[in-house]
């Protein structure tokens, strides 16, 4: 075990995707995947991993880049063909990476033959090739599966020539035999076009007679003929997830740009897709307090398509540019520059939004200090806030009233000093809401830099009055209301207020009304999510007290067994007796009063 572990490890995302180990040249040492990167790399460090070769890899990383994935599926098709785009050293020592297997349909002989291949160079000379896959066996299923369903020949050209008699296959209806003619071209062909249909995706046909012969052998009672057609189905539908990928479904050549902004700092990924697969992540990080982000990722776009030597047919973007047009013809752009609303590119476009959203921490870290400072003159605040907690309440149509805090440390969330509160006041406003909750936290404990509570004049008041009963001078205060009083997330213009100043100042569009934004609406977020759970609480707890026969005890199992009251609600009856201690008469109970509430 390492007795320490590299810092760059915090800064990783949590999410699924695929994590590249590069050495100080740069050159890729290891691919791999993740549920969780975080996790996944950390075990490397922390001794979780006993593979032999781990001690000696590790000696070599520099650097390690994630690529994050839309899910675990995504992450395994792509390291899949990021493995076999850089053919990592340690790779190659764990996996065989010469080639990655495929089904061939030779549709250019004069009867097709459908054959495992594994593919080395360009097929199209030979037919149509669907892959490569991620799992040979797998492929294999696969196989099997179109060989009983589309008996296409599997012979070689030699043994069709010379065959005499039909073979083994003809006669447990798995080849429809050419070679005898035992067939017409016509209906060869619309056997091969079946095939072509199904590994396109058009799986419909076949689902639906595999579905009603599994039902059959089950009336029939063949129940192990209905697992055998179940596990069949299962494979299709896998099969059907993968071409669905929006990496395995990518168009030719396109590029997806996402960016985030930390302080004066954009974050700018653009993932470039070649030939239908994901081929490169390029990270670009540009200060500018100057320009608006329109002008930021226009002057990116411009300097990436000038030195890019293999510029895409068609680049997606998550904001409309305003010289999109003239960028268009300038560099020959083949289809377009635009936001896709909808689809395939659309999830492509998030997929590169999520992977510059997770460079935030270590931008963070840099950019910190200097947005802390700008925040600092632009507020004209005492002290550089270093340290700050916003509150906020939650009042949902005036049942269960709650607060949230949350911190923020070095421009950073610290979620160990974020706290819930449940309101004690029964005078159900806002302003004592907030009164209780400031004097709960403040009559005690070590002071931030720096308050913020979500409202206008009138919260500001509140804390400024409670600070001066506490003795609470060392500590700035704002109050941030959005110019409509909406909650809705998006970069409107804000209303600063603050003591001593008559009039509110007023933030536009830049990195330090984003700042404030994001640490508002963490606040408003943790509120509500902590209000709708108790109000949750509150609804099943209050409607399960009112059903005659039921106590606490079996409430608690009631909750246990269903989870939700919904399901409670839409439970048969016996399933509601499954559930320990609950009687008919109080199953029947429960489904008159929850039918008669949902009338």
């Amino acid at each position: 075990m390492m007795s320490q572990l590299p810092p760059f490890l915090d800064d990783l995302p949590t999410k699924s995707g695929v994590y590249l180990m590069r050495d100080e040249k740069k050159q890729v040492l290891y691919i791999g995947k993740a549920k969780n990167l975080k996790i996944r790399v950390k075990q490397y460090y922390s001794g979780h991993d006993s593979r032999e070769m781990i001690p000696q890899l590790l000696e070599q990383v520099d650097k390690v880049e994630t690529i994050i994935t839309l899910s675990e599926k995504e992450a395994l098709i792509l390291e899949s063909s990021l493995i076999k785009q850089h053919k990592p050293k340690y790779n190659v020592l764990l996996k065989d990476d010469k080639s990655f297997i495929g089904i061939l349909i030779r549709e250019h002989d004069d009867w097709p033959m459908i054959e495992l291949v594994r593919q080395k160079g360009v097929l199209k000379e030979k037919g149509q090739f669907f892959g490569p896959f991620t799992s040979a066996w797998k492929t294999r299923e696969l196989f099997e599966l179109l060989t009983r369903n589309f008996p296409l020949r599997q012979c070689s050209d030699n043994e069709l020539a010379s065959r005499k008699r039909p073979c083994i296959l003809h006669a447990i209806k798995r080849c429809m035999a050419p070679c005898m003619k035992l067939c017409t071209k016509a209906a060869y062909q619309e056997q091969v076009k079946g095939v072509v249909r199904f590994l396109k995706g058009n799986t419909t046909d076949l689902l639906k007679n595999y579905v009603d012969a599994m039902e059959k052998a089950s009336l029939e009672l063949r129940f192990e003929d209905a697992l055998t057609i179940l596990k069949k189905i299962q494979h299709i539908e896998q099969y059907i997830e993968h071409q669905k990928s929006p990496i395995a479904q990518c168009p030719d050549d396109l590029d997806a740009v996402g960016y985030a902004y930390v302080g004066n700092t954009m974050a700018v990924v653009i993932l470039i897709f070649r030939a239908g697969q994901l081929k490169d992540r390029i990270f670009v990080e540009k200060e500018d307090s100057l320009s608006t982000e329109n002008e930021a990722l226009e002057s990116i776009l411009t300097q990436y398509l000038t030195e890019s030597t293999n510029r895409p047919k068609e680049i997606l973007i998550p904001t409309a540019l305003e010289s999109g047009d003239i960028l268009e013809e300038l560099f020959s752009i083949k289809g377009k520059i635009h936001v896709p609303q909808k689809g395939l590119k659309k999830k492509l476009l998030e997929m590169a939004q999520e992977n510059a959203l997770s460079f935030l921490p270590q931008l963070e870290q840099n950019e910190g200090f200097d947005m802390l400072r700008d925040l600092q003159k632009a507020l004209d605040l005492e002290r550089l806030p270093e340290k700050i907690e916003c509150f906020d309440t939650s009042n949902l149509s005036g049942t269960n009233p709650v607060a949230s805090m949350v911190t923020f440390v070095d421009g950073k969330k610290e979620t160990k000093g974020y706290r819930h509160y449940k309101i004690r006041s029964t005078k159900g406003d806002d302003y004592s809401a907030m009164k209780e909750v400031l004097t709960r936290r403040y009559s005690k404990g070590e002071l931030p830099d720096l308050v913020i509570v979500d409202g206008g004049k009138g919260q500001l008041g509140i804390v400024t009055a409670l600070f001066k009963e506490l003795d609470i001078a060392t500590v700035d205060v704002i109050a941030l209301a959005k110019e409509k009083g909406r909650h809705d997330k998006g970069l409107s213009n804000e209303r600063v207020f603050q003591p001593n100043f008559e009039t509110p100042k007023l933030f536009t569009q830049g990195p330090l009304l984003f700042f404030l934004q994001r640490v508002r609406d963490e606040a408003h977020r943790f509120a509500i999510s902590y209000h709708k759970k108790l109000r949750e609480k509150r609804v099943i707890t209050s409607i399960l007290d009112e059903i005659p026969g039921i106590g606490p005890l079996k409430k608690a199992r009631l909750l246990k067994h269903f989870k939700s009251l919904s399901a409670i609600e839409s439970a048969s009856l016996d399933a509601l007796l499954e559930v320990e201690g609950i009687h008919k008469k109080d199953a029947e109970n429960i489904q008159a009063k929850l039918r008669a509430k949902s009338k």
